[in-house]
């Protein structure tokens, strides 16, 4: 058997209560379902953190600190990985698109990366995507992405390369050339965006073709290409990823009742298709970490 690692996205920046109530906002409900997933075979957690009261994405590094603390004081093998992804939205207003509308949120990349120095966790995400996104535009500017990488691999966090679309595994590897991004990444091929890349076995073979060499890749969807995708991406030799942020449903029918719930789906399939998860002692010696 060839154990594969299993993340679980707790939150993300757009699912939302409306969309499932079992979604954890404040930083204990965070912990505790990172802590819970891990029971049900994830090794990774992928992190987000939201305003307590307004439930909007946060960048506060106390935020992502009380996380940290709750899970460490239980847990010190579970792998961390924690965004870097909010504060690259434009949303052009209607009456002037070089003016900022109110859902722009651009911040350069010293502020995307405070908490990342600050506590030092094992992975940072990474995006390099730029692209339609909603009905605004995300905008990772080769130079922000430059910076960001820097003070990543300078706080020694390993980063976690997002990839959207093709051109983005070509910014990568010029990235690469340039000695800004390390050799052998750890990728995530996201699909399900609806201008980015589309869920299907096709996309999946397609873009692990175009991946750099010795490259570590997790292929996932949204929505209802969350669990097809996962088992896609372990047919094609790539690892898992699964959890409120990418879905809100356990099937068809059927709100999920918690991240731990979607975990223990998940590793379901992975041991029936014979690439059960990796624990977090075993994931660390894979990642190098």
């Amino acid at each position: 058997m060839s154990k594969r690692l299993l993340t679980c996205a707790v939150l993300g920046n757009f699912t939302t209560r409306a969309q499932n109530p079992a979604l954890p906002i404040t930083p204990a409900e965070i912990a505790a379902d990172c802590l819970a997933a891990a029971e049900e075979g994830a090794s990774i957690v992928h992190i987000h953190v939201r305003d307590p009261v307004t439930q909007q994405p946060s960048m506060e590094t106390a935020l992502y600190a009380e996380v940290v603390a709750r899970i460490r004081e239980v847990r010190d093998d579970l792998i961390l990985n924690l965004t870097t992804g909010n504060g690259g939205r434009y949303h052009p207003s209607d009456d002037d698109p070089a003016r900022p509308g109110p859902r722009t949120n651009l911040l350069p990349a010293e502020a995307r990366v405070r908490h990342i120095q600050a506590i030092r966790p094992d992975i940072a995400t990474l995006d390099l995507n730029t692209m339609v996104f909603g009905g605004e535009v995300v905008i990772n500017a080769p130079e922000s992405v430059r910076r960001m990488g820097k003070m990543i691999l300078e706080a020694g966090v390993r980063p976690e390369i997002e990839l959207f679309d093709s051109g983005d595994i070509a910014l990568l590897k010029a990235l690469q050339k340039e000695g800004a991004l390390p050799e052998a990444p750890l990728c995530s091929v996201v699909m399900g965006v609806p201008f980015g890349f589309q869920p299907g076995p096709e996309t999946v073979l397609y873009a692990r073709g175009l991946l750099p060499p010795g490259a570590l890749w997790t292929a996932f969807g949204t929505g209802r290409a969350a669990f097809p995708m996962l088992a896609q991406s372990l047919l094609a030799g790539g690892h898992a990823r699964i959890g409120l942020e990418d879905a809100v449903k356990i099937d068809a029918g059927t709100l999920a009742p918690s991240n731990a719930a979607m975990v223990r789906k998940a590793r379901r399939m992975m041991e029936d298709l014979g690439y059960p998860p990796a624990t977090p002692t075993e994931a660390r010696a894979l990642l190098g970490l």
